[in-house]
């Protein structure tokens, strides 16, 4: 059970953690004297290179099975039946 008590005030910390951050960007924007116009590139860049920097990680990671092998998985080991 300790680790449970450790996981869980890890986890109300990052909460804390964050919400503060949601009241400062909600002070930061009351305080802000013009409105903000969006702008398509930088929005566009937000959207789009997080998934691509994730698949291009994925894809450099990506192992393709030896010869012999297709269908098979390492990771779970197959049951022989007798």
């Amino acid at each position: 059970m300790p680790n449970l008590a450790l996981k869980l005030r890890q986890i109300a910390l990052l909460w804390f953690l964050a919400l503060g951050l949601s009241a400062a960007l909600v002070g930061a924007g009351r305080r802000w004297p013009d409105s903000l116009t969006p702008a398509s590139g930088p929005i566009w860049m937000l959207m789009l290179l997080p998934p691509l920097a994730m698949a291009l990680w994925l894809l450099g990671r990506w192992t393709l099975p030896a010869p012999g092998q297709e269908g098979q998985s390492e990771a779970i080991p197959h049951e022989q039946y007798r």
